[in-house]
Protein backbone atom coordinates (compact mmCIF):
# COMPACT_ATOMS: atom_id res chain seq x y z
CA UNK A 1 0.00 0.00 0.00
CA UNK A 2 1.49 3.27 -0.80
CA UNK A 3 2.09 5.88 1.49
CA UNK A 4 0.52 9.41 1.33
CA UNK A 5 2.61 11.97 0.08
CA UNK A 6 1.93 14.17 3.46
CA UNK A 7 2.99 11.07 5.83
CA UNK A 8 6.22 10.95 3.45
CA UNK A 9 6.98 14.40 4.08
CA UNK A 10 5.96 13.91 7.86
CA UNK A 11 8.66 11.11 8.21
CA UNK A 12 11.33 13.21 6.11
CA UNK A 13 11.15 15.84 8.39
CA UNK A 14 11.03 13.67 11.60
CA UNK A 15 14.24 11.69 10.35
CA UNK A 16 15.96 14.90 9.27
CA UNK A 17 15.72 15.93 12.95
CA UNK A 18 16.87 12.99 14.49
CA UNK A 19 20.19 13.36 12.51
CA UNK A 20 20.59 16.51 13.72
CA UNK A 21 23.51 16.75 16.51
CA UNK A 22 22.87 19.32 18.49
CA UNK A 23 19.40 17.58 19.63
CA UNK A 24 21.16 14.22 20.19
CA UNK A 25 20.97 14.75 24.33
CA UNK A 26 17.76 15.58 24.42
CA UNK A 27 16.96 12.92 21.98
CA UNK A 28 19.25 10.26 23.68
CA UNK A 29 16.88 11.13 26.56
CA UNK A 30 13.65 10.29 24.93
CA UNK A 31 14.79 6.95 23.53
CA UNK A 32 16.39 5.47 26.97
CA UNK A 33 13.17 6.69 28.77
CA UNK A 34 11.34 4.18 26.06
CA UNK A 35 14.21 1.63 26.69
CA UNK A 36 13.84 1.70 30.31
CA UNK A 37 10.20 1.25 30.22
CA UNK A 38 10.56 -1.82 27.92
CA UNK A 39 13.39 -3.29 29.58
CA UNK A 40 11.55 -3.30 32.56
CA UNK A 41 8.60 -4.87 31.08
CA UNK A 42 10.52 -7.45 29.71
CA UNK A 43 12.14 -8.11 32.68
CA UNK A 44 9.66 -7.90 34.99
CA UNK A 45 6.29 -9.23 33.47
CA UNK A 46 7.54 -12.77 33.36
CA UNK A 47 9.22 -12.99 36.85
CA UNK A 48 6.22 -11.21 38.48
CA UNK A 49 3.73 -13.95 36.99
CA UNK A 50 6.03 -16.84 38.03
CA UNK A 51 6.28 -15.49 41.59
CA UNK A 52 2.58 -14.58 41.58
CA UNK A 53 1.48 -18.01 40.54
CA UNK A 54 3.76 -19.86 42.47
CA UNK A 55 3.40 -18.15 45.64
CA UNK A 56 0.34 -15.34 46.19
CA UNK A 57 -2.77 -16.75 46.99
CA UNK A 58 -6.18 -14.99 46.21
CA UNK A 59 -8.08 -15.03 43.01
CA UNK A 60 -7.28 -14.62 39.58
CA UNK A 61 -8.48 -11.34 38.97
CA UNK A 62 -5.87 -10.29 42.38
CA UNK A 63 -2.67 -12.21 40.49
CA UNK A 64 -3.32 -9.95 37.59
CA UNK A 65 -3.55 -7.19 39.05
CA UNK A 66 -0.72 -7.86 41.51
CA UNK A 67 1.53 -8.45 37.94
CA UNK A 68 0.19 -5.36 36.31
CA UNK A 69 0.86 -3.37 39.11
CA UNK A 70 4.57 -4.77 39.72
CA UNK A 71 5.44 -5.07 35.89
CA UNK A 72 4.38 -0.99 35.17
CA UNK A 73 6.01 -0.28 38.71
CA UNK A 74 9.20 -1.57 37.11
CA UNK A 75 8.77 -0.33 33.95
CA UNK A 76 8.05 3.24 35.08
CA UNK A 77 10.53 3.31 37.45
CA UNK A 78 13.50 2.25 35.49
CA UNK A 79 12.14 5.22 32.18
CA UNK A 80 12.49 7.81 34.87
CA UNK A 81 15.97 6.70 35.79
CA UNK A 82 17.32 6.40 32.44
CA UNK A 83 16.04 9.67 31.33
CA UNK A 84 17.17 11.42 34.25
CA UNK A 85 20.76 10.05 34.34
CA UNK A 86 21.21 11.10 30.42
CA UNK A 87 19.53 14.53 31.11
CA UNK A 88 22.24 15.33 34.55
CA UNK A 89 24.73 13.64 32.95
CA UNK A 90 24.55 15.68 29.62
CA UNK A 91 23.99 19.15 31.67
CA UNK A 92 27.20 18.36 33.96
CA UNK A 93 29.03 17.88 30.23
CA UNK A 94 27.36 21.29 28.91
CA UNK A 95 27.74 23.21 32.27
CA UNK A 96 31.79 21.87 32.63
CA UNK A 97 32.60 21.98 28.86
CA UNK A 98 33.16 18.06 28.70
CA UNK A 99 32.60 14.57 30.27
CA UNK A 100 34.37 13.19 33.37
CA UNK A 101 34.06 9.99 35.01
CA UNK A 102 32.58 11.62 38.37
CA UNK A 103 29.41 12.92 36.14
CA UNK A 104 28.00 9.56 35.42
CA UNK A 105 28.81 8.55 39.22
CA UNK A 106 27.01 11.96 40.49
CA UNK A 107 23.90 11.47 37.41
CA UNK A 108 23.37 7.95 39.03
CA UNK A 109 23.03 9.10 42.67
CA UNK A 110 21.06 11.70 42.05
CA UNK A 111 19.05 9.49 40.11
CA UNK A 112 18.87 6.64 42.21
CA UNK A 113 17.95 8.53 45.24
CA UNK A 114 14.58 10.07 43.15
CA UNK A 115 13.57 6.65 41.88
CA UNK A 116 14.74 3.54 43.76
CA UNK A 117 15.40 5.34 47.11
CA UNK A 118 11.74 4.31 48.35
CA UNK A 119 11.46 0.70 50.54
CA UNK A 120 9.55 -1.35 48.53
CA UNK A 121 10.07 -5.16 47.23
CA UNK A 122 10.67 -3.87 43.97
CA UNK A 123 13.41 -1.63 44.76
CA UNK A 124 14.94 -3.93 47.49
CA UNK A 125 15.09 -6.73 44.45
CA UNK A 126 16.56 -4.16 42.21
CA UNK A 127 19.19 -2.74 44.20
CA UNK A 128 20.43 -6.32 45.52
CA UNK A 129 20.49 -7.20 42.13
CA UNK A 130 22.73 -4.64 41.37
CA UNK A 131 24.91 -4.47 44.62
CA UNK A 132 26.14 -8.22 43.43
CA UNK A 133 26.98 -7.42 40.48
CA UNK A 134 28.62 -4.12 41.32
CA UNK A 135 30.81 -6.27 43.94
CA UNK A 136 31.75 -8.67 41.32
CA UNK A 137 32.74 -5.69 39.46
CA UNK A 138 34.70 -3.54 41.75
CA UNK A 139 36.78 -6.99 42.54
CA UNK A 140 37.85 -7.29 38.87
CA UNK A 141 38.83 -3.96 38.66
CA UNK A 142 41.03 -3.82 41.98
CA UNK A 143 42.84 -6.86 40.47
CA UNK A 144 43.29 -4.83 36.85
CA UNK A 145 44.53 -2.08 39.00
CA UNK A 146 46.84 -3.83 40.93
CA UNK A 147 44.83 -3.05 44.19
CA UNK A 148 43.91 -6.81 44.79
CA UNK A 149 46.45 -9.56 43.99
CA UNK A 150 45.98 -11.61 41.33
CA UNK A 151 44.55 -15.11 43.04
CA UNK A 152 46.55 -18.13 42.40
CA UNK A 153 43.69 -20.13 42.08
CA UNK A 154 39.66 -19.66 41.70
CA UNK A 155 38.31 -18.47 44.14
CA UNK A 156 35.03 -19.34 42.74
CA UNK A 157 34.52 -22.16 44.95
CA UNK A 158 34.77 -21.14 48.03
CA UNK A 159 32.85 -17.97 47.51
CA UNK A 160 30.50 -20.20 46.17
CA UNK A 161 30.33 -22.67 49.80
CA UNK A 162 30.39 -19.48 51.64
CA UNK A 163 27.63 -17.42 50.03
CA UNK A 164 25.13 -20.91 49.98
CA UNK A 165 26.63 -21.39 53.71
CA UNK A 166 25.61 -17.82 55.08
CA UNK A 167 22.24 -17.80 53.02
CA UNK A 168 20.83 -21.01 54.74
CA UNK A 169 22.11 -20.20 57.87
CA UNK A 170 20.23 -17.12 57.94
CA UNK A 171 17.26 -18.72 56.29
CA UNK A 172 16.97 -21.34 58.81
CA UNK A 173 17.96 -19.41 61.93
CA UNK A 174 17.36 -15.48 61.52
CA UNK A 175 14.76 -15.85 58.34
CA UNK A 176 12.66 -12.44 58.74
CA UNK A 177 16.52 -10.39 57.90
CA UNK A 178 16.01 -11.73 54.39
CA UNK A 179 14.17 -10.31 51.27
CA UNK A 180 10.50 -11.35 50.73
CA UNK A 181 10.57 -13.08 47.74
CA UNK A 182 13.34 -15.13 48.80
CA UNK A 183 11.74 -16.44 51.85
CA UNK A 184 9.54 -17.66 49.35
CA UNK A 185 11.28 -19.29 47.57
CA UNK A 186 13.53 -20.96 50.19
CA UNK A 187 9.95 -22.07 52.16
CA UNK A 188 8.63 -23.81 49.02
CA UNK A 189 12.48 -25.06 48.42
CA UNK A 190 13.35 -26.10 52.10
CA UNK A 191 10.41 -26.04 54.35
CA UNK A 192 7.67 -27.14 52.52
CA UNK A 193 9.43 -30.57 51.25
CA UNK A 194 9.31 -31.75 54.82
CA UNK A 195 6.10 -32.04 54.98
CA UNK A 196 3.56 -34.31 53.30
CA UNK A 197 0.65 -36.81 53.96
CA UNK A 198 -0.36 -38.78 50.79
CA UNK A 199 0.92 -39.28 46.91
CA UNK A 200 -1.17 -36.31 46.30
CA UNK A 201 1.39 -34.04 48.36
CA UNK A 202 4.03 -35.71 47.92
CA UNK A 203 4.77 -35.85 44.32
CA UNK A 204 1.44 -34.19 42.38
CA UNK A 205 0.88 -31.00 44.67
CA UNK A 206 3.28 -28.78 47.03
CA UNK A 207 0.68 -28.99 49.47
CA UNK A 208 -3.06 -30.67 50.31
CA UNK A 209 -5.76 -29.14 49.23
CA UNK A 210 -8.70 -29.50 51.79
CA UNK A 211 -11.84 -31.60 51.24
CA UNK A 212 -14.64 -29.61 50.49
Amino acid sequence: MAVPRQMRALLHAVNALLRKRRYHAALAMLKGFRNGAVYGAKIRGPHALVMTFLFRSGSLQEKLRAILQATYTHSRSLACFVFTYKGLCALQARVQGETYQVHSFLAAFIGGLMVFGGNNNINSQINMYLLSRALFALCRLGVEKGYIPEPRWDPFPLFTGLLWGLVLWLFEYHQTTLQPSLQSSMTYLYQDSNVWHDISDFLLYNKSHPSK
